[in-house]
């Protein structure tokens, strides 16, 4: 036995259908000023396109960012502008109940009044209209409605008489064929509730702005 290394294959060589040597590609050690430049310029085309395409998504990400920060700042825009809808529509409600309270104390027959003219032509032909108010208005009311019957032309008798279930401003004409009313307490009640109800469906509307956002985060 030979005592010479083993000297292992190498797949280097590479051979033809004809069993001709394919010499292997060597690396080029040497190259001209024009094929230099020509290299140089590929390369900072690639890294170009690479910068180029990291700057591209950072870009994309960070709209992404900024239409997620402002989707959800719409969100809590439309919650703030809600709440000061709502605080300056009840402090209005409060304002105006006040002034509303101040002129039925200083003119607590002037509701009836105005009733009777507004129904006028309704009641122009009803031989006796009665209408009831609270006992501490009963004066009042009664020249109030007289005054304001004659104003109208109302030809028929008016009778006035005494409720003390009825508030100090409200009060009930009835003239058999009809009736109108007026409490003050139950009105301004039935106009907080419609307040209540329009914030709320606003405020509900207000809180869907938020749903898409929710939903792109789900």
């Amino acid at each position: 036995m030979s005592d010479s290394p083993v000297r292992k294959f190498s797949f280097d060589t590479v051979f033809e259908d004809n069993g001709r040597v394919i010499a292997p590609a060597r690396p080029k050690k040497s190259f001209t000023p024009e094929e230099v430049e020509a290299i140089r310029r590929e390369a900072f085309a690639e890294g170009e396109r690479s910068a180029l395409a990291i700057a591209g998504q950072a870009q994309t990400l960070a709209l992404q960012q900024i239409a997620a920060a402002a989707q959800g700042a719409l969100g809590g825009l439309a919650m703030v502008a809600h709440e000061h809808r709502s605080g300056s529509a009840r402090l209005a409600l409060v304002a105006a109940r006040k002034i509303a309270d101040a002129a039925l104390d200083r003119f607590p027959e002037a509701p009836a009044a105005a009733a009777l003219d507004a129904l006028a032509r309704e009641v122009e032909a009803v031989p006796r209209l009665v209408a009831r108010c609270a006992p501490d208005r009963l004066e009042g009311v009664k020249q109030a409605l007289e005054a304001a019957a004659h104003d109208a032309g109302y030809p028929g008798q008016i009778v006035v008489r005494a409720d003390p279930a009825l508030s100090l401003a409200a009060f009930v004409l009835d003239w058999g064929d009809g009736s109108a009313a007026f409490d003050p307490d139950a009105a301004a009640a039935r106009v907080a509730q419609a307040l209540d109800e329009a914030l709320a469906a606003e405020g509900s509307h207000a809180e869907s702005l938020n749903s898409p956002n929710e939903a792109d985060h789900g």
